[in-house]
């Protein structure tokens, strides 16, 4: 472990008059009141959580608010991704109206992506569009979900289909937060942190390598190192591209196949969203190979890494039936990036060097998913 936690970092995500600040660091949800408190018109805010999270953080954020004089009004949730949808959705934009939040207030999302999501796009919507603040308690929503402003929720027919391009107003990433996740849901976020160095960054990927399990057994220092940089390289890329017409889409590496397997597994518990995307991740590598654009030994080091993680990696690694190639391709088909009816997928020339692509013979894909599924 490392003996001395580094000072707050200060990520900047600069979109003109949408602009805001990601803070990382430990003991943010200890000071909310103080961070929150130059954004408020009137000393209150409108909290969403989960069951879960309101357990271990609420009382946290009620304490650091009122350190301020800041009253907290909270709507507790029920936790999982099924709560991402439609019926929750209005619940909490009705108690939202019923605690007469004005487009001059702040309504403060504290969790993981899921209530980040459903938060952030009722804020979109309720008045038009009021303030939000994220305050991510997951590992996942830390490096990712909380920043960027893609809001939404899920359809049965696909993942996040219905939502809006709302920035929050401050990002509030609390590493403490972190010590309070199961051991899956750690390891599920990091499947977020290591598309990050897949992605776009190979020098990142070789500091994971090295770094990543004494960062998965506590050590806050790195925790806070991965997620910073991580956050860095996702406002660089929505600063370049916000509503995601080219760059923004490389975020999306192991999400066509990752939501898929969501769909097919019914949001449910059998598999968590970061828990596909580092699926997703390797089935884009071995297609990459396949198709001749990297090497065979790209895949072989991401599985090797995977596995050194005690990561999910292969489709097999899901509890329970999947349905059959064909109903997978139908669901990937479903994914926001189709255009013109075509799939188009990210996949990679290498470790660090992703690209967006339609040119996927058919006939590959089906042999991927016959081998995976087999």
């Amino acid at each position: 472990m490392s003996d001395a936690l580094p000072a707050i970092d200060d990520v900047r995500v600069n979109l003109g008059e949408r602009s805001y600040t990601v803070r990382v660091g430990c003991g943010l949800i200890d000071r909310a009141g103080a961070e929150i408190a130059p954004l408020l018109r009137r000393k209150r805010v409108a909290v969403v959580t989960e069951e879960t999270v309101a357990w271990a953080q609420l009382e946290r954020l009620r304490t650091g608010l009122a350190a301020e004089g800041i009253a907290l009004e909270a709507l507790i949730l029920p936790p999982g991704e099924s709560t991402k949808g439609w019926v929750q959705f209005e619940r909490t934009v009705e108690w939202l109206l019923a605690q007469r939040v004005e487009r001059g207030d702040i309504v403060v999302a504290l969790g993981g992506g899921v209530i980040g999501d459903l938060v952030g796009f009722a804020a979109a919507v309720l008045r038009r569009g009021v303030r939000f603040v994220q305050i991510p308690t997951s590992l996942l929503a830390q490096v990712d979900s909380s920043v960027g402003g893609k809001t939404g929720i899920n359809s049965p027919l696909g993942k996040n289909l219905i939502g809006a391009f709302h920035q929050p107003s401050l990002v509030l990433a609390d590493i403490d937060a972190l010590d309070t996740l199961k051991g899956r849901d750690f390891l599920a976020g990091y499947g977020e942190v290591v598309k990050y160095g897949l992605l776009g960054d190979a020098a990142f990927f070789d500091w994971l390598e090295v770094n990543a399990p004494a960062m998965a057994a506590g050590d806050k220092a790195l925790r806070q190192e991965a997620v910073r940089h991580s956050v860095r390289m996702k406002a660089d890329i929505v600063e370049r591209d916000e509503t995601e017409q080219g760059d923004r889409a490389l975020l999306n590496l192991g999400h066509t196949f990752g939501h898929a397997l969501e769909a097919a597994t019914g949001f449910s518990d059998r598999l968590l969203h970061g828990e596909g995307v580092a699926i997703g991740c390797l089935l884009a590598f071995d297609l990459s190979a396949r198709l001749g654009l990297c090497s065979q030994e790209a895949p072989e080091r991401v599985a090797e890494h995977l596995a050194r993680m005690g990561m999910k990696r292969k489709l097999s690694d899901i509890p329970g039936e999947l349905p059959g190639r064909e109903a997978l391709i139908e669901l990937m088909a479903q994914d926001k990036k189709v255009v013109d009816g075509t799939m188009r997928f990210i996949l990679a020339r290498g470790i660090g060097e992703s690209f967006a692509t339609s040119d996927v013979p058919r006939e590959a894909l089906a042999r991927l998913l016959d081998d995976a599924l087999a």
